[in-house]
């Protein structure tokens, strides 16, 4: 795969090319906004931080965007104890993800027929691969969940792959026991978020002059 700089927030400024990934990071967000509302009104099921999201928006009074900011920022306290350092991309996806999808779902309709549900579950799918790319490519930062998965990862010894998989059933099962949307698309989403990032993601890393790769874990799929 493509190199990943292992870079603090301050050195992911000063990396240069920073116009270029500041768009690229912008767009990516706006468009995993995008796909999170279009796997919404697919009505078939939804990725797993946002079958508990779903779930939440029947217990407050947000909208499921304003509940992905929210808990984009508590989970960013859980990055405290784990001393994940947060960069520019990390306040912007906590922001933008959110925003997004409430202004997407204002002018998307839920589709009638089956198979325009299937069509928009499966292009909400794929665009989030592709989104993810982006905004993982622009190296500004890893998002709030994303931190925490690592975060765990490199204080547990645990793989990546582990720990996001044991993040991922908790949140689903969570979110599926207070009324959030699990269905076909969740496990469409857990099966193909990894190979479609992973795939796309060389086409998205934006080189860095001089930047020094990480130790990658083979085993894990790109964060989502």
């Amino acid at each position: 795969m493509s190199t990943l700089a292992d870079l603090g927030p301050v050195a992911q400024l000063r990396a240069g090319v920073l116009p270029r990934r500041l768009v690229q990071l912008v767009v990516g967000l706006v468009l995993y906004g995008v796909s999170l509302a279009m796997m919404l009104r697919s009505t078939l099921g939804l990725a797993p931080w946002d079958v508990l999201h779903s779930g939440l928006t029947g217990y407050v009074p947000l909208t499921i965007g304003q509940v992905v900011i929210v808990m984009s920022f508590v989970v960013l306290l859980l990055w405290i104890p784990l001393r994940e350092k947060p960069g520019l991309g990390t306040v912007a996806n906590a922001l933008l993800v959110g925003l997004s999808a409430d202004a997407t779902l204002a002018v998307l309709a839920e589709p009638s027929a089956l198979w325009t549900q299937v069509g928009l579950l499966v292009a909400g799918v794929v665009l989030n691969g592709l989104a993810t790319a982006m905004y993982i490519g622009s190296q500004l930062g890893r998002g709030p969940r994303d931190g925490l998965m690592t975060g765990l990862a490199r204080s547990t010894g645990w793989s990546l792959r582990l720990v996001r998989t044991g993040i991922e059933v908790t949140v689903v099962v969570i979110g599926w026991l207070i009324g959030g949307i699990v269905g076909l698309g969740t496990v469409v989403y857990a099966l193909a978020i990894g190979p479609i990032a992973q795939w796309a993601l060389p086409w998205f890393v934006v080189r860095l002059p001089g930047a020094v790769p990480p130790v990658v874990d083979e085993d894990a799929p790109p964060p989502a």
